[in-house]
């Protein structure tokens, strides 16, 4: 039997090596909450639950305050960006016969140059824009 005080030569001390991982790190935050302890979010339906009880115990409230449940944002002042109806790119062009929107010239001349009655509807169709007669 070997003595604990004895080491074979080539041996890793572990007691040396335990106090690298058990020692104070000097980068973790002493005053951190144990994980699991506090909660860090609120689900949607609690949030609007919350505010719900919050404005019926609040009678002088303006109409005008903004909340959770009366969300409204006036329009973008940005305009809409287009993409092509084919590759989904942004688009740079639009074909005027049909209204097409397509990223470069080489998807005009192979693809909807070619295409053939009726499909243009289809792709248009995709993103509400097509013409539907009665």
């Amino acid at each position: 039997m070997v003595s604990s005080q004895a080491q074979a030569p080539g041996a890793v001390d572990l007691q040396a090596q335990s106090d690298i991982c058990t020692k104070v790190h000097s980068f973790k935050n002493p005053n951190r909450p144990p994980p699991g302890g506090a909660r860090r979010f609120k689900p949607a339906r609690q949030m609007l639950g919350d505010e719900i009880k919050y404005l019926q115990s609040k009678s002088n409230i303006k109409f005008d305050t903004p909340t959770y449940v009366s969300v409204a944002a006036p329009p973008s002042l940005k305009p809409a960006k287009h993409y092509c109806d084919i590759t989904g790119l942004p688009a740079r062009y639009k074909n005027p016969s049909n209204g097409l929107r397509f990223y470069n010239v080489e998807i005009y001349q192979e693809v909807i140059k070619h295409m053939p009655p009726g499909v243009d509807q289809e792709y248009l169709s995709l993103r509400g824009a097509n013409v539907v007669l009665k």
